[in-house]
């Protein structure tokens, strides 16, 4: 089951605040500048920053390309400032 479209205008990283890119065929949320990881268990976003897994740069890029090439909008939009 995928997450809420309304859940997910509001999901943001816990650390900097900043939208996420959900990857909903790896049950997971994506935040490319820290390059952290959120799994999601039983449809529910696990959203705590000691549960986040900081991927390594080869799956950074990998998890980059999916998002590029898949089309995969970010949470809500970045706005300057933040």
């Amino acid at each position: 089951m995928a997450l809420s479209p309304v859940l997910l205008e509001v999901l943001a990283c816990p650390e900097d605040k900043g939208p996420l890119y959900y990857l909903e065929d790896e049950n997971a949320l994506y935040n490319p500048r820290l390059t952290r990881r959120y799994h999601i268990t039983d449809d529910i976003p696990i959203m705590l920053i000691e549960e986040a897994e900081t991927v390594d740069a080869a799956e950074a890029e990998r998890i980059t390309a999916k998002i590029d090439a898949d089309g995969i909008s970010p949470t809500f939009p970045e706005t300057s400032g933040q």
